[in-house]
């Protein structure tokens, strides 16, 4: 597989810079509504991390069937 079609499926996936997902929403840093503003980023956090997985497996398909011992 290129490795400019895995970069692409990130892009598609996501459309964030790369590193961005560590970084907290103002809201969060201002220290706003405690609880809610950490239970906002854990759930993006959730769905970053759901759509990682997700082209993960798609990659691990893709190099399934180009390998056949």
């Amino acid at each position: 597989m290129n490795t400019e079609t895995l970069r692409n499926w990130i892009r598609a996936a996501d459309g964030r810079r790369p590193g961005a997902h560590s970084a907290l929403p103002a809201a969060a840093q201002a220290g706003g509504d405690g609880v809610e503003a950490e239970l906002a980023v854990t759930r993006k956090r959730i769905r970053e991390l759901e759509e990682e997985r997700g082209i993960l497996r798609r990659a691990v398909r893709c190099f399934a069937t180009e390998t056949r011992w």
